[in-house]
């Protein structure tokens, strides 16, 4: 199953793999390099079909807890200020994604979305300290009537050259369903209250829609 983000890509890529290999058989006539050509050429495709897979989860539907937006790896949880929309402390969360991961970007909890916002910005390594206020990224509040107010931000990496936000202010949302696409590479910083009880660890792999990340004291 491959998401709607993908479905133009993939179709494109798959008409220039076609007539590419064509033209590979009908050109290349070395048999050993003709081949290798071949298989480097499916295994770019393959790549390609990996990135934008939308592999079915086993959602939660538990409003005393936050589950992971996306897949990847822990990388930050440390207190922070939170200056765009909160101003004040917060608990930061930062998970890093690999160009091999899923990247559907799910909603962590349900409830109304309060806030949505595209900041256009750099392309800085999405490790970089300064991606999260200075990469292009979008904002979402989402409040939740039993765990409050969290806001997650998609932050583009040095490859990702699009992100995807499908939150609109006013809206309802499920957690765990869709809530945007982060196009090759990038991360996903949640903003939780103060008192939240972070449920992963450092370097901790994560599942988006099924690992819980944090919960209620």
């Amino acid at each position: 199953m491959f998401h709607k983000e993908g479905h133009k890509i993939i179709f494109v890529s798959l008409v220039i793999v076609v007539a590419t290999l064509l033209l590979i058989d009908s050109f290349i006539l070395i048999p050993w390099l003709r081949t290798l050509t071949m298989i480097t050429i499916l295994a770019m495709f393959i790549l390609i079909l990996q990135f934008f897979r939308n592999p079915k989860r086993s959602l939660l539907n538990d409003e005393n807890v936050a589950v992971s937006p996306v897949d990847g790896k822990v990388v930050v949880i440390e207190e922070v200020f939170e200056k765009e929309y909160f101003n004040d402390k917060r608990i930061q969360v930062s998970i890093f994604m690999s160009p091999i991961n899923v990247h559907v970007t799910r909603y962590p909890v349900g409830g109304n979305v309060a806030f949505s916002k595209y900041h256009a910005g750099k392309y800085l390594v999405a490790w970089h300290p300064k991606a999260s206020e200075e990469n292009e990224r979008t904002s979402v509040v989402v409040e939740n009537p039993y765990f409050g107010k969290i806001l997650y931000r998609q932050i583009a990496g040095a490859l990702a050259k699009r992100i995807v936000n499908y939150a609109k202010e006013g809206s309802t949302v499920q957690q765990g369903t869709d809530s945007g696409f982060i196009k090759f590479g990038s991360r996903v910083d949640v903003f939780f209250p103060l008192g939240t009880k972070i449920e992963v660890a450092l370097n901790q792999k994560v599942r988006g829609g099924e690992t819980i990340i944090g919960s209620k004291e």
